[in-house]
């Protein structure tokens, strides 16, 4: 018997009861004979109740008044029955106050129903506290990164299976052509309250904290929280549909929609009466029908009224518009967080504007204000806001919100303390504190941001700008990529574009960019191949003066190479406190994504197998030099820029 066999069959056999895993709260106690936990008896009496006769399975509510209030929120799997929801929900209560006794916070999950109560207005935020992380003991042997590229495109496309569903629910299978492992299984949930933004953010977090939170190789993995949950598995816990092919590490198709569930109380069929149908149908079809003609109104009329005020004419569509609008802040807030924009809290300026550090309801932030009467960075600004507020990741900068008010055009980011790479990294002093630890962190962190804007999110995006300044640095030097103005929302089948606007910065863009404009993700393999050789090195590419026999740093590594002798160009600050091995992988890896033909770059997924592979010995040797070198001081790569932008 397999594995998975094995644990399917001790999961169905363990009693309910057994099979919990809680989270007890630190914030406070009731007693035996208070108010609360009478509060508590009636709403467990309520919650259990509400949830399993409910069609959507779920419940929230309140009982009592502050501060012994308490507010309780139930969610059983969509497509469980009433009666296990009810058992399931009135067996999380009773295990609630025996297992965190006293505690007024208790979350509680099991495999059919997840339990939150607290004293603390939980209820009246999206947000997805709460959360219960959980993953089975074990580890897959074999081909790791296929595996890791398998589950993530799975929950990927089931949370986008969720988000559009009538009760934003969803379950999907893959096949994984493995031996041990012949599917890999997954489900999505929100609860039914939020709207499917909000249902579509939700999962969004929990796919952007995934890997932070669970190792690449577990065998099967859970994210249960209060707004929604996520939960794959290398063995069936339920019937599940295929949403990917085969190949699962390949190209996927869009997602195959579920039907919408089916009412269990429906008594629809061939002996009802026609009459009794439409009597029941048309007062709905009716309703619907003219709910559907307002909502659209409606929306119009919001984008025609958004598209006057600031000529954002990229809002489009429902789906931009719905997505964007849950982070408009007003210009008074912001005003309030920069003090009115003093000159001293300025972080810096480019040629759209400048930014400024604020304090936005008790966070930092920093605002990215375009210059009024100017036209410059409109459409970079515009781009970012349609683009940015569709991605999450613990890798890309998170968008807080964005201000379209009397003129002013801002989009507001969480703030990063230690600014950007390139100002520690060229910097002859600071750069010392770039351990190889940290630079080698910084390297894998800025590959899993770019693997999932290339394939890992809904959309298909290509970056265009990657460089050290467009990588930020949080607190604990974790990077986040930033900037995302000049980047290009691609089609699910399309693989590459072409323009006749050269945009970018000299020494970081492709040779086929610069030459024919054409981008495409191997455009940002390029670019981070002369990130790694910069962060290996020190020393900028595009500096004005070279680093040795005027060339560029890329060619004296590339010639260094073919000597055997590369070790030199390690950065002198790191010393000799460094894996040797390790940092000649990396130079390996920035050379391979250099190669002049873009068929022989990696992806950005093979890239990350690479960088997790233990023996440099096993890695492909580049083929040929990098393109673009400079020669006795005269730049190829530039003169071409300077042709192309002057079109």
């Amino acid at each position: 018997m397999r594995v998975d066999e094995l644990l399917f069959l001790a999961v169905v056999a363990l009693p309910l009861a057994a099979a919990q895993w809680e989270i007890c709260g630190s914030k406070g106690n009731y007693s035996a004979s208070s108010t609360y936990r009478s509060n508590l008896r009636q709403i467990s009496t309520d919650i259990t109740k509400n949830a399993s006769s409910s069609p959507s399975l779920f419940a929230a509510g309140t009982v009592g008044a502050v501060p012994d209030m308490v507010y309780a929120l139930a969610l059983c799997v969509s497509d469980s029955n009433s009666s296990a929801c009810e058992a399931c929900v009135a067996t999380a209560f009773q295990d609630a106050q025996q297992l965190c006794a006293y505690d007024k916070e208790v979350s509680i999950a099991y495999n059919l129903c997840y339990l939150r109560f607290s004293d603390a207005n939980f209820l009246s935020s999206t947000d997805n506290s709460g959360l219960i992380d959980l993953y089975n003991e074990g580890n897959i042997t074999g081909d790791v990164g296929r595996y890791n590229r398998a589950i993530t495109r799975l929950i990927n496309a089931t949370a986008v299976e969720a988000e559009v569903s009538p009760r934003l629910f969803a379950r999907g299978e893959v096949p994984f052509d493995d031996p041990q492992y012949p599917k890999i299984y997954s489900m999505a949930q929100c609860s039914p309250d939020l709207t499917r933004a909000q249902c579509g953010r939700c999962l969004d977090n929990l796919i952007g904290r995934w890997w932070q939170t669970f190792q690449a190789n577990t065998v099967g993995t859970r994210s249960i929280g209060t707004r929604c949950n996520m939960r794959a598995e290398l063995y069936s816990f339920a019937s599940g549909m295929v949403l990917l092919p085969p190949d699962a590490a390949g190209p996927a198709p869009p997602p195959v929609l579920a039907p919408p569930p089916e009412d269990p109380n429906s008594t629809t069929g061939k002996n009802k009466p026609t009459t009794k149908i439409l009597v029941i149908i048309l007062p709905v079809v009716v309703i619907a029908s003219v709910a559907a003609i307002s909502l659209r109104a409606w929306n119009m009329r919001k984008k025609r009224r958004w598209r006057r005020a600031d000529n954002f004419s990229g809002l489009n569509t429902a789906e931009d518009f719905e997505t964007i609008r849950s982070n408009l802040l007003s210009l008074s807030s912001l005003q309030e967080a920069t003090d009115n924009f003093d000159e001293n809290k300025i972080l810096g300026e480019g040629g759209f504007g400048a930014v400024y550090k604020g304090l936005l309801s008790g966070q930092e932030v920093a605002v990215k204000r375009l210059s009024k009467g100017s036209n410059q960075g409109l459409e970079e600004l515009k781009n970012e806001l349609i683009l940015v507020a569709k991605l999450h990741h613990k890798n890309l900068v998170r968008l807080v919100g964005f201000c379209l008010e009397e003129g002013e055009r801002m989009l507001v980011y969480e703030y990063m303390p230690n600014r950007s790479l390139d100002t520690f990294l060229f910097d002859a002093e600071k750069r010392r504190q770039l351990d190889w630890a940290t630079r080698f962190r910084i390297i894998e962190g800025v590959a899993r941001g770019l693997q999932y804007l290339h394939q890992d999110s809904r959309k298909k995006i290509i970056h265009r700008d990657m460089k050290a300044s467009n990588v930020l640095l949080d607190a604990d030097m974790n990077p986040k990529i930033g900037d995302f103005g000049l980047a290009r929302l691609f089609g699910q089948d399309q693989t590459r574009d072409v323009t006749n606007r050269i945009v970018g910065t000299f020494g970081y863009m492709s040779p086929e960019y610069v030459m024919r404009g054409q981008y495409s993700m191997k455009s940002d393999v390029f670019s981070f191949g002369i990130l790694i050789i910069e962060i290996v090195t020190g020393q900028r590419n595009n500096r004005p003066h070279f680093f040795e026999q005027n060339e560029d740093v890329v060619s004296t590594v590339w010639k260094r190479w073919s000597e055997g002798t590369v070790a030199k160009m390690i950065d002198h600050s790191l010393g000799k406190n460094y894996p040797e091995a390790e940092v000649l992988k990396c130079i390996n890896i920035g050379l391979l994504c250099l190669q002049e033909n873009p068929i022989d770059r990696p992806t950005m997924a093979d890239i990350m197998v690479l960088l997790n592979s233990n023996a440099s010995s096993s890695l492909p040797a580049p083929a040929a030099r990098p393109t673009f070198f400079l020669v006795d001081g005269s730049s190829r790569y530039s003169q071409t820029i300077t042709q192309l932008s002057a079109r």
